[in-house]
């Protein structure tokens, strides 16, 4: 139901979580996802943990769909000492190509506990059907 569509953007993600570097508008980072069919749907789910709903940026151009998110930090007092900071901070971006069989104008999204998952029904036109067989004797049917 999916393309990737870059090879080495694990490779990307490595290098910039071992080198502490976060993701910038110019080059973001790259975001866990999961993608599976459940029933009529297709459902992915990228982890964002920390991310305000503000920040999320959701696009479906054509079959492309784009989820941008940007993780900022959090406002500190003055009197506040950093002993350790670990979370990445930053623009994460992660685009996927859909395939023709999902109906992309009825895409629901939700986000909960730092999971925003999409919702993308399968088309009619993508399920199975009885097809008819017009023979001298008869007809019949057959599903496939």
């Amino acid at each position: 139901m999916l393309m990737r569509t870059d090879p080495f953007r694990e490779m990307d993600r490595i290098v910039q979580q071992l080198s502490g570097t976060s993701g910038t508008w110019s080059k973001p980072s790259v975001m866990p996802m999961d993608a599976y069919r459940e029933g009529d749907e297709y459902v992915i789910a990228f982890d964002l943990p920390g991310v305000d709903t503000e920040a999320l940026d959701i696009d479906v151009e054509r079959n492309m769909l784009t989820v941008k998110a940007e993780r900022r930090p959090v406002a500190k007092a003055d009197s506040v000492k950093v002993e350790l900071s670990e979370r990445p901070l930053g623009v994460f971006s992660r685009q996927v190509v859909l395939a023709d069989t999902l109906d992309t104008e009825r895409i629901q999204a939700d986000y909960d506990a730092g999971v925003l998952t999409l919702r993308i029904p399968i088309t009619e036109r993508a399920k199975p059907r009885k097809v008819s067989i017009g023979s001298g004797s008869g007809r019949r049917e057959i599903s496939r």
